[in-house]
């Protein structure tokens, strides 16, 4: 896979941030989440204009991360139905795994409000194509979800990409930029690769953050945008692209 530095966060003279400190700080496991998407070359322009006092996670002298999810779902592809019809009860459940680090989570994602999601998560290691959940694992999805056929979930994407965290003390909130982005299919492998776009993630609660006001300065705004969805739809042409349609054809298409 490509590899797309973005440049400008490693390169801008932040002051770290442990990730300890940054989850101490700025949890935000119920929060807001704002998404953007931004050719590379333009998110380098406006990083540059962070507020003072923003600071970067760093872990082992590096601040940009490699993240690898995988997604799970039924048969039917209930979560990827439900997330894009915008049902109230929608979920999505992963297993993420931190490159550096060398550890990886089994989390459930749930909408606790309009606006608002809720994450719970626990180790667990990797999966892959094939992979079963594990009598834990479906017991703990199944115990967070009230979904009686977790056991039954399946490995159908993998998104990798690498990831730069930034932390906002003005607000004490989050906000991430993620490069390298590609999404893989499973079982089939099949792969989708944009290294020249950025998705810029706030993490906030109900106030927007500096980031999300610096973006709208600039006439950008959020997008519906799911990794998930957005790669089942450009890899599943069967699917119907539901709410990810207009960024699909903006973003992903040829």
């Amino acid at each position: 896979m490509s590899t797309t530095s973005l440049g400008a966060v490693t390169d801008l003279d932040l002051a770290p941030i442990s990730l300890d400190e940054l989850v101490d700080r700025a949890a935000l496991l119920t929060r807001v989440d704002r998404k953007y998407v931004l050719p590379v070359d333009r998110a380098r322009e406006l990083l540059r204009e962070l507020p003072d006092g923003t600071r970067v996670l760093e872990i082992d002298h590096r601040r940009e991360l490699g993240y690898r999810s995988t997604y799970l779902d039924t048969a039917e592809r209930t979560s990827y139905t439900d997330a894009g019809r915008s049902r109230r009860r929608r979920w999505k459940v992963r297993t993420r795994s931190y490159l550096e680090t060398r550890t990886s989570w089994l989390e459930v994602k749930t909408r606790v409000a309009r606006d608002q999601s809720h994450k719970q998560r626990v180790e667990h290691a990797p999966l892959s194509s094939g992979s079963w959940l594990g009598v834990e694992g479906a017991g703990f999805v199944a115990a967070v979800l009230d979904l009686p056929t977790a056991a039954a979930l399946r490995p159908v994407l993998t998104t990798h990409y690498r990831r730069s965290t930034l932390y906002l003390p003005g607000s004490g909130t989050r906000a991430t930029v993620d490069v390298d982005l590609a999404w893989e299919s499973l079982p089939d492998h099949r792969v989708l690769e944009r290294p020249g776009l950025a998705v810029v993630e706030t993490k906030t609660g109900a106030t927007p953050s500096e980031v999300d006001r610096l973006l709208w300065r600039h006439g950008h705004r959020p997008v519906r945008l799911s990794k998930y969805g957005l790669g089942m739809a450009a890899l599943h042409p069967e699917l119907p692209p539901l709410k990810w349609y207009r960024a699909l054809h903006r973003h992903l298409a040829p």
